[in-house]
């Protein structure tokens, strides 16, 4: 049973807030509406407005806008299905929400997900207009896709501005939508177009090359599976709309014609030495929203095993907006299952309800309360509690270090190396080899990867991360006396060597049960050659550092001497955990994951002899913050 909320705020975690009856008793849609661009091009989008049996109403309403690449014609005939799906879910059982597992995956739609990631029909329903649209070279819109980049941002600006011509949109608008619209909501934001008045995000990336596309400084094969879906099921066209418009001939022209060439730069990024979009770049950068110059209430969704689960609260943090009018709220979710167990009770309230009354409250001024809910709000993991302050991490916790030593703790039989975590470094001297055997696919990076569908195939596929393990260096914690509540990034200072050109660190960080299970709560990877630091950029708490921000730029790039010992810091992902009295902390060390890291075949022939040098004038060890234990 989930445990009791903690709130320091106004309205608890599990605050129901007025949205009001429904309005409009009809919703009238119309699908593939032309959008024409200064350049050209013309943009596809679904169109859904509020009404009665007799039409639309010809009432002038604000208009929410989410842009996608995943084809409006699909979610609309998807839409379809919400009410039975979401019906369906509500008869799974919950579990204790102790950890996600396949239950909750499959209770998803009961959250209200389905909604915010196209149209709000909730929202509509309440006196909204809801667009849909396929951003140029997906669905039914022509041009050619360049994911964020200068035209498609450009293309943000001008269909907003066209939204607020329409004699059915009163000038406010707002932009919403679920990943790729959730980061293409924020860089409209950020460039601060007229009549903007709200964000909805959820799930989105501060910078999504620097977390999926280049993790740890290596090419991520889901980038690959991800632009032949947009090239794939992205690209399937709505021809009656496209012949009704007249645009068949022009959208098959420039499919023809100008098709986009990423499935060949993804591959050659991946295959090529030292591919100069294999770093981070100018390029890339001009495909990142500043998020300095949002000025807008702005809500944040995320979850802790999303694949952009470092960003949320840097997001937060960045957006120069008063608490209250952002909103931060981290679940113990996966990229596909945002919003399971919302509306249940003990959890907030369903998505798409959530998601109605932020924009009542910032588009249409109606003082309802959800401006006194959080700023912050996350879900803890291990016990499930919903826990809301004023700030992340936990002020109340303090810096602790746990030094790695060769002690073996005596629960990783299975792993390749069963070492400790220690209070104090070991007074002699030591290497210890990364073992070179391949990673099981049986691990809570499987479940990442592959948005939370892993946890089907049982809980070595999210919940336990053992298997993964037997090709690992563990080094793991003596039981803790009580309860303990670990909160906020963390962060592996390693002293090691090479005998190769690179090495790579891939690493977990576990809950151990008293069972033997490890239970992964976070997670973070670096190349060796790319360890610089950018201290200006990093998080430092009581002087420690805490979460090192690496350029990971070609500039940047500290070739190893082979042999000779170097020292790496490496990033891990904020989280929120509790750790029962008798639980047990772990670090996994290993030299790749399957299948979040792909270390391309030249690459691969740099890395060799690769080892942890455990001493005690220069010890290894691991930040963080917690709150219990020594305390």
């Amino acid at each position: 049973m989930v445990e009791p909320l903690i709130s320091a705020t106004g309205a608890p975690p599990d605050a129901r807030f007025d949205i009001g009856p429904v309005r409009y008793p009809k919703l009238h849609g119309s699908s593939t509406v032309p959008i024409p661009m200064s350049d050209g091009a013309v943009l596809s989008a679904d169109v859904l407005r509020p009404g009665d049996r007799s039409g639309p109403t010809a009432e002038p309403l604000p208009a929410l806008i989410n842009f996608t690449a995943y084809n409006t014609m699909l979610n609309r005939h998807g839409m379809r299905a919400n009410e039975a799906l979401r019906a369906l879910a509500r008869r799974i059982a919950p579990s204790d929400r102790g950890r996600m597992t396949a239950r909750d995956l499959l209770r998803t739609p009961a959250g209200g997900i389905m909604e915010p990631f196209g149209i709000n029909r909730t929202a509509v329903s309440r006196g909204y207009v809801g667009l849909m649209v396929d951003v140029r070279g997906t669905g039914s819109s022509t041009g050619t896709w360049d994911f964020f980049g200068d035209r498609e941002q450009r293309d943000y600006l001008e269909v907003l501005e066209w939204v607020r011509a329409q004699p059915w949109c009163d000038g406010r608008v707002a932009v919403t939508g679920l990943s790729y619209g959730a980061i293409a909501a924020l860089i409209t934001a950020g460039l601060r177009p007229e009549g903007l008045t709200a964000v909805f995000a959820i799930e989105a990336g501060e910078n999504p090359i620097r977390e999926l596309g280049l993790t740890g400084g290596v090419p991520t094969p889901g980038m690959i599976a991800w632009i032949l879906f947009v090239h794939g099921v992205g690209h399937i066209p709505a021809l009656p709309g496209l012949v009704r418009n007249g645009l068949l001939g022009h959208y098959l022209r420039d499919r023809v014609t100008a098709s986009s060439d990423w499935l060949r730069k993804a591959l050659r990024i991946a295959l090529d030495i030292d591919h100069p979009d294999a770093y981070l770049n100018p390029e890339w950068a001009a495909r990142l929203a500043h998020f300095e110059e949002i000025d807008v209430p702005t809500w944040i969704h995320g979850g802790w095993h999303d694949v952009y689960n470092r960003s949320n609260f840097r997001i937060y943090d960045r957006i120069p907006v008063a608490p209250g009018a952002k909103q931060v709220l981290v679940d113990d979710s996966y990229h596909l299952t945002p919003g399971s167990g919302f509306g249940d009770p003990g959890n907030p309230q369903a998505l798409d309800e959530l998601q109605c009354a932020f924009f009542d409250r910032w588009v249409k001024g109606i003082d309802n309360g959800i401006d006194e809910y959080g700023p912050v709000t996350v879900r803890r993991q291990g016990d499930g509690r919903w826990v809301q302050r004023a700030e992340f991490p936990d002020p109340a916790t303090r810096v602790h270090r746990l030094y790695l030593t060769d002690v073996p703790s005596g629960t990783a039989g299975h792993a390749a190396r069963d070492g400790g975590l220690s209070s104090a470094p070991m007074d002699t001297e030591l290497q210890l080899p990364v073992p070179t055997g391949r990673v099981s696919a049986a691990s809570n990076n499987t479940a990442v990867m592959t948005m939370g569908i892993a946890l089907l195939f049982g809980d070595r596929f999210g919940n336990d991360d053992r298997r993964s393990e037997a090709t690992a260096l563990t080094f793991t914690s003596a039981p803790f006396t009580t309860d303990t509540v670990l909160s906020g990034p963390m962060n592996l200072h390693l002293v090691a060597a090479a005998d190769g050109a690179d090495a790579f660190w891939s690493v977990i960080v576990c809950d151990v049960r008293p069972d033997g299970a490890s239970v992964p709560l976070t997670r973070g990877a670096l190349l060796s050659t790319l360890r610089a630091i950018d201290a200006a950029d990093s998080y430092y708490a009581e002087g420690e550092l805490l979460f090192a921000m690496h350029p990971m730029t070609a500039d940047s790039a500290q070739p190893l001497e082979p042999g000779r010992p170097f020292e790496i810091d490496i990033e891990i992902n904020p989280t929120e955990a509790l750790l029962r009295a008798g639980h047990r902390l772990r670090i996994s060390v290993s030299r790749t994951s399957s299948p979040r890291h792909l270390i391309p075949p030249w690459k691969q022939r740099q890395i060799a002899g690769q080892r942890i040098l455990l001493r005690p004038d220069s010890p290894s060890y691991l930040s963080f913050r917690a709150l219990g234990g020594d305390d």
